[in-house]
């Protein structure tokens, strides 16, 4: 049995309309989800193959962080996929750099957000102070570094140029990249 907390505000995106949410994710992932509505605690227990159980608390996690259910479900379709947390919060000085640091990942309209999923092939979300990211190993790490990058105030340019790289590095040594459906949307 894993525990997960995830935040007040997200227990009704897992729950979903009637429990449908949670029902889905207890049969795709063979687990069976103990959810404390007061505490936003998340008991998973594995009831069916291990494997599967093993990404339950990934789901949830990444549910908890922002990430739409479908999005989330996603690291099930897949060994290879991850999901990965960048802690925007600890590259901020105060509340002031913490707004001004989510902007910078954020971008104009959204553009930073939809140009990092773009051109990594990964889902990028921003919810309260991190940044989620689910994708293959490579997709993960093009995202990250380039939201690194940001975070040590690095010029928009200069990370969309190494996203361009790594998105062409992606696509030449032939690996499957996809845009998932769904995401993209701000």
């Amino acid at each position: 049995m894993q525990h997960v907390k995830i935040p007040q505000d997200r227990i009704g995106v897992l729950i979903g309309e009637g429990g449908e949410t949670m029902r889905e994710i207890e049969a795709e992932a063979e687990v069976r989800l103990d959810i404390d509505s007061e505490d936003g605690a998340v008991a998973v227990e594995t009831v069916g193959d291990p494997v599967r159980g093993l990404k339950a608390p990934e789901i949830v996690r990444a549910i908890g962080r922002g990430f739409a259910p479908e999005e989330a479900l996603q690291l099930l379709e897949d060994d290879m996929m991850l999901f990965d947390v960048v802690d925007i919060d600890a590259a901020a000085r105060n509340k002031n750099d913490l707004k001004r640091q989510k902007g910078r990942l954020i971008g104009e309209g959204g553009r930073t957000r939809e140009l990092m999923e773009e051109l990594s092939g990964a889902s990028v979300v921003i919810y309260g102070s991190t940044l989620g990211i689910i994708g293959t190993p490579p997709q993960v790490d093009a995202v990250r570094s380039a939201a690194e990058m940001l975070l040590d105030g690095a010029p928009h340019g200069t990370v969309y140029s190494f996203l361009e790289e790594r998105h062409n590095e992606m696509k030449h040594q032939g690996m499957q990249y996809h845009r998932f459906p769904g995401s993209g949307s701000s």
